[in-house]
């Protein structure tokens, strides 16, 4: 199987959750006529040739997030949109980051990943505003993961 082809599965199961030990499971929020699906996960979960492939940084204290936007389309799982991603993390102890958010393509599918520092027992809440392409309004999801580096 191709570099490419590895990215785009793995990539895949992360959007639906089932990648790894430690991955939570499908996470997604309804908006009406659009899902927004949602993961969080130290990089070192990822295998060499996905990191590589994403330009990731794989290791323990990193950690990273992937966002994807679909629009409802009647007989079908949904359609892919360009959006307008923007992403913050905080810890228990109120530090606040903002996580750069870049767009990731493999054939139809869009994704948004960032990367971000974290620490070992760290619980990281994040905050997502998502514009999807042609829409005026923000659509902002909320979730939390724990992360253990050792």
């Amino acid at each position: 199987m191709s570099l490419k082809r590895i990215g785009i599965a793995w990539l895949s199961v992360l959007v639906s959750g089932l990648a790894a030990p430690g991955v939570h499971a499908e996470n997604s929020q309804d908006f009406g006529n659009y899902v927004v699906h949602f993961n969080s996960l130290a990089t070192d979960m990822l295998t060499p040739e996905v990191a590589r492939e994403y330009h990731i940084t794989r290791s323990q204290n990193n950690g990273m997030v992937n966002i994807t936007v679909l629009k409802k389309v009647l007989g079908s799982p949904g359609q892919p949109v360009h959006a307008r991603v923007e992403a913050t993390a905080t810890n228990l102890n109120g530090q606040l980051r903002k996580i750069h958010m870049r767009e990731v393509r493999e054939g139809n599918a869009i994704y948004y990943i960032g990367e971000f520092g974290v620490a070992n027992e760290e619980t990281v809440k994040f905050d997502v505003r998502v514009q999807p392409q042609g829409t005026q309004d923000y659509l902002k999801v909320e979730f939390s993961q724990d992360f253990y580096t050792h």
